[in-house]
């Protein structure tokens, strides 16, 4: 059985849809976020529990055979930075602990394509080497923390650290005004039928469909032998405005969605996660372009809040 550490999130909920898609049972926690979706219902076993209570965490193994972890759960930064560092570094620690003391084979944990800020290059892979750099977020900032922590923490375990820099997300479960990703409030203020404010046409990003990143994170957990510790997640391309724009036209035909011309920086290109590693190792291609992305989620808005 896989466990999930914060499986009803976005990112856990899809990947456990992935893993039981494979055949697998899936345990997930849950803490703050309790409603299961409708695409999970009757498949996944729940645990409502705070990660940041290791005997609450290390009494799952009494009642379920874990094999492997993807350790997701995470809080959000409040005014206090010493308090989210406490409870998120907490949570990992106590979620590692738990690795060593079943003796599973793998453990996941959820870092970001953030951890390569400062690089000047666009094309971001693994092997590059991570820059001191100020970093915009105090999410970003844990979560490059948290690469050598587990690394380091199950070094002689037999357990394999699997570190997951995970791009963009976006789709079903997402905040549809999220701060973090201009593009899901963009499509809410469509399906309000308002006019969004106009982007420039040709800025680019990395993104990823949230079903595409849970079959990644999926496939990584259940390949038989895996040939590196890190693996960028994310759709292996950058995507323009211009993209999302056309998709939403075409299925919205009668709001104009003006756009600026060009790049508001002018030129260049836009960094984005190479995937090359995780496509040889595991085989994943994304099953989802932008327009066919576009095309899912709004079917899937149509009768879910976010």
């Amino acid at each position: 059985m896989i466990l999930i550490t914060g499986g009803l999130g976005m990112i856990g909920a899809h990947t456990a849809r992935a893993l039981t898609d494979l055949g697998h049972d899936v345990v997930v926690t849950a803490h703050r976020q309790t409603a299961v979706p409708s695409f999970l219902a009757g498949r996944v076993t729940v645990e409502p529990l705070d990660v940041t209570d290791r005997d609450a965490l290390l009494a799952l193994a009494g009642r379920h055979d874990v094999s492997d972890i993807v350790h997701l759960a995470g809080s959000i930064p409040g005014k206090d930075p010493v308090g989210f560092f406490r409870t998120d570094t907490t949570g990992l620690l106590n979620a590692l602990d738990a690795a060593r003391a079943w003796g599973i084979r793998r453990f996941a944990v959820a870092s970001s394509l953030g951890v390569y800020i400062g690089r000047a290059e666009t094309r971001w892979h693994e092997e590059l080497a991570l820059p001191a750099a100020d970093l915009p977020h105090l999410i970003i900032a844990f979560k490059k923390a948290a690469e050598p922590l587990t690394t380091h923490s199950l070094q002689g375990s037999g357990v394999q650290p699997v570190v997951l820099r995970i791009g963009t997300i976006w789709g079903p479960l997402v905040d549809p005004e999220s701060p973090f990703f201009h593009i899901p409030p963009y499509i809410s203020t469509v399906l309000r039928g308002r006019q969004p404010r106009p982007l420039h046409a040709d800025d680019g990003f990395d993104c990823c469909y949230a079903p595409d990143a849970g079959r990644a994170i999926a496939l990584l957990m259940t390949a038989q032998t895996l040939r590196h510790d890190t693996y960028n997640v994310s759709s292996g391309r950058p995507a323009t405005n211009r993209e999302f724009a056309d998709a939403l036209q075409a299925i919205t035909p009668g709001m104009r969605l003006g756009l600026l011309p060009g790049r508001q920086h002018g030129p260049g290109e836009d960094p984005y996660l190479d995937i090359t590693r995780l496509t040889r190792d595991t085989g994943f291609t994304p099953a989802f372009d932008v327009a066919t992305a576009v095309a899912d989620y709004i079917k899937w808005r149509a009768s879910n809040p976010r």
